[in-house]
């Protein structure tokens, strides 16, 4: 059994399966708060935490899953493509969108932690939580944050956004397509965008148009933010 979990294969079998429990779960409640990344996360802690299992000798299988993250976003092209006459047509506005939205999070996590009295070290490494997790890392050492952190936060705002997002657009009642593909892509990166996939066409290529411009614009904006700010 050791020597099973020493093997690559380990960490590609504990993932799938989780997931599909998670996604089973999921689809059994109909709840988005059981959503299937947050239940297999979980599952996976305390599987690991049980068994006393290091997590470089999960993640030996787990980062051959991550692999095929970005490969897989291609396929994001296609709606976007579908889709390219509302860009062109409204590229302004969703440019302004995103900008404001990246700074509105900055803004926001800066207040926050001030009014709790958080760490120094912790607020920088929350400022790249937008981005992907790749991205996130990059930023959080430029900036002097925790890369480890910072991708903890994303997971949060990823998920966050995944299962929050249509109770958020119905009490502020937010029905414009554009509006809502814009918000989940550029606050919740590619979790987001599973969620505006799984609304429709439209939302699903705004947000993962925003997920590129969101991070573009991170990697200026948060270093000027923090210039700014004296941070």
């Amino acid at each position: 059994m050791t020597s099973y979990f020493n093997s690559p294969l380990f960490g590609v079998t504990l993932t799938l399966v989780t997931f599909l429990i998670g996604k089973f779960i999921n689809q059994k409640t109909r709840k988005a708060i059981f959503n299937p990344i947050l239940i297999s996360a979980l599952i996976i802690i305390c599987f690991l935490t049980y068994f006393n299992i290091d997590y470089e000798t999960y993640n030996s299988g787990g980062r051959i899953i991550s692999f095929f993250i970005a490969p897989a976003t291609v396929v994001l092209a296609v709606p976007l493509y579908k889709n390219i006459r509302l860009l062109k047509k409204k590229w302004m506005p969703i440019l302004i969108g995103i900008t404001v939205g990246s700074l509105a999070g900055l803004i926001s996590i800066f207040i926050l932690c001030k009014l709790l009295g958080l760490d120094h070290t912790i607020m920088i490494s929350m400022f790249p939580k937008s981005t992907t997790s790749a991205i996130s890392m990059e930023i959080s050492k430029q900036i002097g944050g925790i890369p480890s952190l910072s991708v903890f936060f994303t997971a949060v705002a990823g998920i966050g956004g995944n299962i929050l997002s249509e109770y958020i657009f119905k009490v502020f009642k937010i029905d414009n397509k554009v509006s809502q593909g814009v918000a989940l892509g550029t606050a919740s990166h590619a979790l987001g965008t599973a969620k505006a996939m799984e609304m429709g066409e439209t939302e699903g290529a705004l947000s993962s148009l925003s997920i590129t411009v969101a991070g573009i614009i991170s990697v200026f904006l948060i270093p000027w933010f923090i210039n700014l700010l004296n941070i």
